[in-house]
């Protein structure tokens, strides 16, 4: 098979396999008058980090005076520690394991019905305003977007040298704003569901004035209460359009952030509370239960019992009065309040209601730097976490999981594991769809302070004789602050940072790949190019590696060992324009125009709205002297870049060699 039909092969397998959006015929049978929904998602909220959760050190204002309107859920906890799997939970009702989202890229099964798209199919305005291009639909969040009437995208294609608040994140008074401005342009598109995220609280931690010197030396919390300030003033917009009494409000944190416990500075690598327990607050239409003037007033209700963020899609389906025939891991919560108002306490809902809700946390991050994954399990008051080495916890005497109380014999040990093997019989047997990131979303997801997603380090026929992450936390740490330093321009701290990683473990292809990319961002091409051919001996399925090694060389002179590297990556051709893109150019360079011809045009089919493609293209068919085939390219090229001198000077030559 010549290379061409294999790339284009290849190139239409990945296009097919695209999931496809869910659909909805017929409106879901409704069984009460509907209200406006507003669901805020606050990221990387720790619970004991909020006033009316204890923290008398903090003020959130906002969020304490929703929590006296409505009812606060003392023990609530997500499914994951990292922002994409957990903000799929809430939006689904499902855990990770079934809505297909465990890292960045990985879209939400197309099986998985969205909050969004039962709402829309209900007749609900829906709307989603994100804080971070994380969550962007169009790109390291696929399937989000799904059910939404408008999604707050980020801009596509804009330059490195852009602000990090324009270009990778918003400030929360910024998409409190934008909320505002679409809900007053929609004031007639009644009921309406909002989705709200708020960034903030993600490191790098950085609040504005004054919240950057009230919080000197505590500069999360200045993150969190810059956030209440903006939730503030979204609650006070919504008073001031009489929407605040007739709306449902839902406040949740995404996941919480370790603060240096057991080692952990950030999240994602551990499933201990810190990450894992989260404030959730709901307030339901005029502060009463339900539609029904004969329940109880709701106000200031505190529930105890173990919830999960699994349980706000089928809650709020059920205030809403809206039948789900559809499968979720969640249960509605309106019953724990109900009960807890003394309202029909007696019922068999209210008493199925308040037994324990089992909750199961996962994460497979660890894998990225190629360690064993996690998964736990809480229930009453006891939690067990599955790991190279397990851990078994006794959580009314050690809220703070600091004494392992591990033994396989135990009762409640075995317990727990029954509940995670029953569990695990629920996963569907096709496994998900791997998690598929471009390089500049790579690029995103680093400046973020996240490894980017890496199908090499992911794949394990035995997680659990990885090593365990308890014992590699310091390099976590080390490779997060490399990461950020590196965004912050200073090259010198991450490579102090990466130094000392590589100190602790000198064959952790994660610190020689982070090594290799800050030697080839310095133009050091050369030794990026053995760091991370380096790295392709440890893992040669490391798509991102072979490509970056075929920059490295490419940079270096190297066309043919560019090439070459390009050429022996199956999977990074089938999925990958950029390495398209560039396996093209360095066969024009080489003047081999008809080969080049190939990956370019596949590189097109993968991505067809991006302008380079169509520039290299232009060029080959100029040197091949097909200036018609040329100028079609660069009409396209034109229409994506329409500013670009580059495209107006290829122009003028196709025009000229087109003759008069």
């Amino acid at each position: 098979m010549s290379r061409f039909a294999l790339v284009l092969r290849l190139v239409l397998l990945a296009c097919f396999a695209a999931p496809v959006a869910s659909l909805f015929s017929s409106e879901p049978p409704r069984e009460a008058a509907p209200s406006n929904v507003f669901l805020i998602t606050i990221d990387t909220l720790r619970a004991d980090h909020v006033g009316c959760y204890g923290d008398r050190n903090i003020q959130t204002p906002a969020l304490d005076a929703l929590a006296a309107d409505g009812i606060r859920f003392t023990r609530a906890f997500t499914a994951s520690p990292i922002t994409n799997p957990s903000h799929a939970s809430i939006l689904t009702g499902l855990l990770p394991d079934h809505h297909g989202v465990r890292d960045f890229g990985m879209p939400i099964d197309p099986d998985a019905t969205t909050l969004a798209e039962v709402l829309k199919g209900s007749g609900y305005s829906t709307a989603a305003f994100i804080g971070s291009v994380i969550l962007d639909g169009r790109g390291l969040a696929p399937g989000f977007d799904r059910g939404f009437d408008y999604y707050d995208h980020f801009p596509e294609n804009l330059p490195q040298t852009a602000s990090r608040y324009v270009r990778l994140e918003r400030r929360g008074m910024d998409v409190e704003h934008r909320a505002e401005t679409w809900i007053l342009s929609h004031a007639a598109a009644w009921p309406m569901f909002v989705w709200v995220h708020f960034y903030d609280p993600h490191d790098p931690y950085d609040p504005p004035e004054p919240y950057r010197t009230r919080y000197a030396g505590r500069l999360y919390d200045g993150d969190i209460a810059y956030t209440d300030s903006a939730l503030a003033r979204l609650v006070s917009f919504l008073k001031g359009q009489n929407l605040y009494d007739t709306s449902t409000i839902i406040v949740v944190g995404d996941h919480g952030e370790g603060l240096g416990e057991h080692g952990e500075q950030t999240h994602g690598i551990f499933l201990y509370d810190s990450t894992l327990h989260v404030p959730l607050i709901i307030k339901p239409p005029g502060g009463d239960t339900m539609h029904d003037p004969k329940t109880a007033s709701v106000r200031g209700t505190v529930v105890s019992a173990q919830v999960r963020t699994v349980d706000i899609l089928p809650t709020i389906l059920d205030l809403e009065g809206i039948h789900d025939p559809n499968r979720r891991d969640g249960a509605s919560l309106r019953p724990l309040w109900t009960n807890s108002a003394g309202v029909n306490a007696d019922s068999t809902a209210a008493k199925a209601a308040v037994s324990e809700r089992v909750a199961f946390g996962e994460t497979d991050y660890p894998m990225e730097f190629g360690w064993a994954p996690l998964r736990s399990v809480r229930a009453d008051n006891k939690k067990y976490i599955e790991a190279p080495r397990p851990e078994f916890y006794d959580l009314q005497g050690d809220p703070g999981e600091t004494q392992n109380h591990y033994e396989p014999w135990n009762p409640e040990v075995q317990r727990l594991r029954a509940l995670e093997a029953e569990m695990r019989k629920t996963i569907p047997a096709e496994s998900a769809a791997a998690a598929e990131a471009g390089p500049s979303k790579i690029a995103e997801l680093r400046a973020l302070g996240y490894l980017g997603t890496n199908p090499g380090s992911t794949t394990a026929p035995q997680p659990l004789l990885l090593p365990d992450p308890k014992d590699k936390i310091q390099i976590f740490n080390l490779i997060h602050s490399s990461m950020l330093a590196v965004e912050d321009n200073k090259p010198a701290d991450a490579r102090r940072c990466l130094g000392k990683a590589l100190d602790l473990d000198p064959k952790s292809a994660t610190v020689l790949t982070e090594l290799g990319e800050l030697d080839l961002n310095q133009g050091d091409y050369r030794q990026a190019a053995d760091l991370l051919g380096r790295v392709l001996t440890i893992r040669p399925q490391d798509a991102t590696a072979a490509y970056d090694d075929a920059r490295a060389l490419y940079a270096a002179g190297d066309l043919r060992g560019a090439r070459a590297r390009l050429e022996a990556s199956e999977s990074l051709l089938a999925r990958n324009s950029e390495a398209l893109l560039l396996l093209g150019k360095i066969d024009a360079e080489l003047n081999d125009w008809s080969k080049a011809e190939d990956p370019l045009q596949a590189a097109i089919i993968l991505d067809s709205r991006q302008p380079d493609a169509y520039i290299e293209l232009a060029r080959v068919y100029l040197a091949e002297k097909k200036p018609a085939e040329a100028l079609r390219q660069i009409n396209e090229a034109k229409r994506l870049a329409p500013d670009s001198p580059e495209v107006r000077k290829l122009a003028a030559e196709a025009q000229q060699a087109s003759g008069p």
